[in-house]
């Protein structure tokens, strides 16, 4: 009977947290959404950056967004004004931005994670390699699971307003 009884217990709190650890408890803790969540540990999020980053340094803007952005995601650019919300306009920013050969460093982060999506926000510096000029930045990276990978959904990044 205790058995049983944690079942539930376990079954109404993620229930009350949204979230379920297998299609069973998808089932119980809201018939509705079948939502499985996905076991990932802060540094799994952390290391989507150094993808990112790697695709950067391939110089080829369609690798960029095909490795790393949902097809339906928002990227709100650091050198850019227009909001890029289709693949083809984020490979327009990234051919522009891939020019200067940029490197990017975290500076510091903090890394939130839930059921199926996980946060990554923070400082970065990007250096160009055409310039050597550092570009200080504040950085917003939503991801979402697609039952394979983790994929960017929104990407917010903007210099930082301050010097110093």
């Amino acid at each position: 009977m205790i058995k049983g009884s944690t079942f539930l217990l376990t079954a109404i709190a993620l229930a009350v947290s949204g979230c379920a650890t297998s299609p069973e408890m998808a089932e119980i803790s809201n018939p509705h959404r079948t939502e499985v969540c996905v076991a990932v540990r802060e540094q799994e999020i952390a290391s989507l950056f150094d993808r990112w980053n790697s695709s950067l340094q391939t110089g080829d803007p369609h690798k960029v967004v095909v490795t790393n952005y949902a097809a339906k995601s928002v990227l709100l650019p650091t050198l850019s004004n227009k909001p890029r919300v289709t693949p083809e306009e984020q490979e327009d920013y990234f051919h522009h931005f891939l020019e200067n050969k940029p490197f990017g460093r975290i500076d510091s982060r903090t890394i939130k994670i839930d059921c199926t999506t996980a946060i990554d926000i923070g400082l970065y510096t990007f250096t160009f390699g055409t310039t050597g000029l550092p570009v200080k930045a504040r950085y917003t990276f939503t991801y979402k699971w697609d039952g394979r990978q983790w994929l960017i959904t929104t990407h917010h990044s903007s210099a930082m307003p301050e010097k110093g």
